[in-house]
Parts: structure tokens; sequence; C-alpha cells
């Protein structure tokens, strides 16, 4: 019929080449996502990325079966690699169904997206698809190592079973920090001289006293068997006692009665409140020490010197599955411990720390390294070696400037030691037949360590030959 318009094909649903892979970036929202689809077919019919199909769905297994279902309709689920930004937690449900399905998942650190660009979800979802196209299918490489996609494998049971725990208790720990400090807010403004006998007010026999005899007067007042009764054993002593009562009665606090009222009030409740976290938190260390010492990655880092239960939970609960991470450089990233350096001619050279990475694991790794270098260990012996050589020494206080320098190295050291022993054991574990018990996991061995820094050193990775030295021939 003349004048007919012709109609174009739907391309979307056009059956893409055998074996090709299918490339999915999903744009991760609170109650619905977007998924933008792209593939070698897909982009010769649609010439650019933003012109291929995208496919919205709900944050719920309906929607997620509908995504899986319209994945099918273009490839088989094997074919499928989908990419997920790392925002928030919304997108640990659909990463843990997609897991379920063994579909592939990468996954990217949040994006800063170029200023004057429009942004829209369906933009995004096939920005990501078109990043992970270019990475993997083209190989493509990158400048910032932020935009690198990583593969996101099952984390392990134990880091299943950590992970929530160690985010509630890292919650839970800054509570009792701030109860803690309005708890001593309050005793320096009701009673300033209950620390010449309770050096820390927020001593659990401190607690008992503040909670019993709220103000100085209730102090001065009380009966000297009542105090007794109050003390742990024969802390404070009978001097001290009594002292405590001469200070109340001459205290320079607060004494308006209606603001006593209310801060008596509140240092009630502020105890109350801080005797619950302090149970939860005892809790929680039971159950992750429990975890810890069961599993086969918590026995090989407890065996490290400056590691206990609750460094161990952290390590574990972050990095999830070893095999996340092909090189221990890449560890060290994503704990927030690489150095940047910023450097211009000869004029300006500068290095220092990263601001990325997870920073509850970083705070620890710098404690760790800090612990490490007061015990009688070979973190230790490195660091005394390194402090003459990277520190400068300071006449005038007699003491060294630059310690954080080597602090930095010894925790990028311990970083090292933990991805050779936990890849070890994860391709140890790789290697034993299915019904089979595996071997014991390696542990932290010093003297093995001591030998490794006086340079007999062997690499952990399986099949590495022993370094081979060239004697050149004697002269006649």
């Amino acid at each position: 019929m003349a004048g007919a318009k012709k109609v174009r094909p739907d391309l979307a649903l056009i059956p893409m080449l055998p074996h090709e892979t299918l490339y999915i970036g999903v744009d991760v929202g609170k109650f619905r996502h977007v998924a933008g689809f792209l593939s070698r077919t897909l982009l010769q019919r649609h010439e650019r990325f933003e012109g291929c199909p995208v496919f919205a769905f709900e944050q719920s297994r309906e929607g997620f079966l509908a995504f899986v279902d319209r994945i099918r309709e273009y490839v088989p689920l094997e074919q499928a690699t989908v990419l997920i930004e790392h925002t928030g937690h919304y997108h640990k449900n659909l990463e843990q169904y997609l897991l379920e399905w063994d579909i592939t998942v990468y996954r990217i650190h949040v994006q800063e997206r170029p200023k004057g660009m429009t942004k829209t979800d369906k933009r995004d979802a096939l920005g990501l698809a078109n990043r992970l196209y270019t990475q993997l299918e083209l190989g493509a490489q990158v400048e910032e190592k932020m935009q690198l996609v990583r593969r996101t494998l099952s984390p392990t049971q134990a880091a299943q079973q950590l992970r929530g725990f160690m985010q509630h208790r890292y919650e839970l720990s800054h509570q009792r920090t701030r109860l803690r400090n309005k708890l001593t807010a309050i005793c320096d403004e009701l009673f300033p001289e209950f620390t010449q006998i309770f050096h820390d007010p927020n001593l659990e026999v401190a607690l008992t006293f503040r909670e019993k005899f709220p103000t100085p007067h209730d102090i001065a007042t009380a009966s000297l068997s009542a105090l007794r009764e109050t003390r742990v054993k024969y802390f404070p002593s009978e001097a001290n006692l009594l002292r405590l009562q001469q200070l109340a009665e001459k205290t320079i606090g607060i004494n308006n009665k209606d603001r006593l009222r209310g801060m008596k009030l509140e240092q009630e409740l502020l105890i109350k409140e801080l005797h619950l976290v302090q149970g939860h938190l005892e809790r929680l260390d039971t159950e992750i020490t429990d975890i810890v010492r069961t599993s086969r990655e918590g026995q090989i880092l407890l065996s490290m010197p400056p590691i206990g239960p609750v460094q161990a939970a952290t390590i574990i609960a972050t990095i999830g599955h070893i095999d996340n991470f092909e090189k221990a450089g890449e560890l060290k990233s994503y704990l927030g411990w690489a150095p940047t350096r910023h450097q211009t001619g000869v004029t300006f050279d500068r290095t220092k720390l990263s601001h990325r990475g997870v920073r509850p694991v970083k705070q620890m790794l710098y404690l760790m390294a800090v612990r490490a270098a007061t015990l009688d260990c070979e973190w230790a012996r490195i660091y005394r070696r390194l402090l003459p050589r990277l520190a400068t020494y300071d006449d005038r206080i007699k003491d060294y400037r630059g310690k954080k320098k080597v602090i930095g190295r010894i925790a990028g050291q311990m970083v090292s030691m933990i991805f050779a022993l936990l890849k070890t054991d994860q391709e140890t574990l790789s290697r034993v037949p299915s019904g089979e018990n595996p071997p014991p996991p390696m542990l932290y061995n010093p003297e093995v360590h001591r030998r490794h820094q006086e340079g007999s050193y062997r690499s952990l990775k399986p099949g590495t030959q022993p370094r081979k030295i060239l004697r050149l021939p004697s002269k006649s």
C-alpha cells in the first residue's frame, strides 16, 4: 500500500549469536531496579550503547524472577554477566538471588557521574553494562582502580554469619562510646571531684555508686555502712570512702535544684542504656568468638600474633571470599591500605594513604600494627629494623619522627601475609575431592616468617620454584 509506514522489528528480542556473552548493568534503587542489556550483536544493531534495551523490575521475588526470565529470552543463564554498583544495602538481596541461580556477578564501587551529563536510571544501567563490556569483552584498561569491575563470589559460611554481627557490633561500640562521653560530662558538672577516687567514672563500680548515690548530697549524707555495701570487695578502701564523703560536702558541682532533678534522671537513664549496650556487646562477642575459632579462616588469622577474635571476625566479614581478590594489592586497596602519591617534577612529592576503603578495617589494621610493634614477635623486629631507615631521629625530643610510615609498612605486610595464608588454604580446599575431609589449615609460623626475613624466602603459591642463583665463573 502506497504511503504505508514501514514498521521496524523489535530488535530487543532477536536471538543473538551462539555462545555470545550478554553483559547486563543494573542501576539499583530502593524499590525498583533498571537493567541495561549489551552484547556485540545488540551493539551492532542499535549502533550506540545508549540505544540498547533496558528492563525495569521491582525489588521483590516476583520482580527478580521476571528479570531472570528476561535474561533467558536473550541467552542461557550461564552466558549472562551482571554488574551491580555497591550502593548501601539495597543491592544485597539482588546479588544473593543472582548467585543462587549461578549467574556470574561483578561488582563496582559507586561511580561519580561526569558533570553536565544527563542522568537517568536507563543511562546509568546501560553505562554500567558498557563498562562491563569494554573491560571484559574488549580488554580495555582503566586508569583509576576504583573503576575496575571485580568478580563477586558467595561469601564463606563464616563470613555470612559474621557480616551482620560485625556491623551491629560496630554500631553498638559507637553507641557505648557516646553514652560514656555523656556520663563523663554529667559527672564533670555534677560532682567533678568524683574522679579523685574513681579515675574512670564509667567503671562498673563507679557506675554502681553513681546509680545508688546520684548526687554529692546523697554521698555526703549516706552512712559508712551503706557505702561499704556498694563497693566491690575492698575497693574503694575505707580511707577513700571517708575522703569521698569529704569531697562531696565541699564539691563545686551544680547545686541548682531544678538542674539537679534533670541531671539525676538523665544519669539514671544513661546508666541503664549503657548496661543494656554492654550486655548486647558481651553476647555478640561470645557468638563471634565461637564462629571464629571453629572456622578455617578464623584459625588461620588467630595464629598471627596481633589478631584476636574481634579483629579476625572483622577481616573475615569484610573479605567475604578470598577468591574475590586476585592479588594482595587488590586486597590492600579494598581495605583502604593503598598509598596515594602526588608528585610534580622535583618540587613536590608526597605520599599518603587513600581516603577510600572500609573505615572500620582501616582503623583496625593501624591499631594491629601498633600493637604488633610492642610484642615479642617478628613484626616488632621488622619495626625496629625499619625505624632508623624510614623515620628521622630528633635529638631534641630523643625519639624518632615519622613512625607512622613504619607502622603503615607493617600494616601493609600484615595484609599481604593474610592474603597469602587465606589464598593458600582456599587453593588447598579446591583440590580436595568431594566427600573427603580437608587437611588442617596452614597456620602462621613465626619461625618460617623469620627465615623469610633472613633471606630464605619461598613463595606460598603452589608450583612456584625457588629462585635460582646464578654463579659467575671464577677468574683463573
